[in-house]
């Protein structure tokens, strides 16, 4: 099930807020107020309000006669509501998804008129896979990932084995891709006199700068 999540830029609305609390509670009904709090970054208040309104829409229903005991439950209103969000909420994230992808493209197009034609990319991330994904819709060809991650070396990466960043140079890429955004100063002072000066380092943070 999804989990809320706290954004800089994508500001949840009242409708997510209600989509992401009734999820919870169908997750865990016996979760309390002050935890859907901290899960859905609400405070006790609103989250008491917005349990009321849920009920007055017969979309949850509690039991319990303590707060100790307290226990909340989807209706069947509730759970057509959770699934029809979901369907919605996801394919919201979907078209965002392929927006961020189209700027990854053309900025990995450019690279391949520098003339970049092989990459590595260094961090197997979420991050990653996004760049991985753009890739595909160019003639750029990915020979290999690395990550510093002992629980990732030697796992695959959509049918790309992941090896230690000492690889690199074995590899010998156009171009190594940094996908981390919090840690692409760290990897840069790792990668510091050990990469060959062939390889053009590049960064995914900085692909808009």
């Amino acid at each position: 099930m999804i989990e809320p999540y706290s954004s800089n830029y994508l500001e949840p609305s009242k409708q997510y807020r209600k989509f992401s609390i009734l999820s919870l509670i169908q997750k865990n009904p016996d979760i309390t107020q002050k935890f859907l709090g901290q899960q859905a970054s609400l405070s006790s208040s609103m989250v008491n309000n917005y349990i009321k309104e849920l009920s007055s829409e017969n979309l949850i229903y509690t039991s319990g006669s303590s707060n100790r005991s307290m226990t909340y439950h989807l209706t069947d209103q509730g759970k057509e509501y959770v699934a029809t969000n979901f369907l919605a909420f996801s394919a919201e994230i979907v078209q965002f998804y392929a927006g961020v992808r189209s700027e990854i493209v053309e900025i990995l197009l450019e690279s391949y008129a520098e003339g970049i034609r092989t990459v590595v990319l260094y961090g197997a991330s979420d991050t990653a896979e996004i760049v991985y994904s753009a890739i595909k819709k160019t003639e750029l060809t990915l020979t290999g990932v690395v990550d510093n991650d002992p629980n990732k070396i030697g796992k695959l990466f959509f049918g790309t084995m992941i090896h230690p960043p000492l690889k690199i140079n074995e590899i010998r890429p156009d171009a190594l891709m940094i996908t981390s955004f919090a840690r692409q100063n760290e990897i840069l002072e790792m990668l510091e006199g050990k990469i060959d000066d062939q390889i053009k380092i590049k960064m995914v943070s900085r692909l808009w700068v």
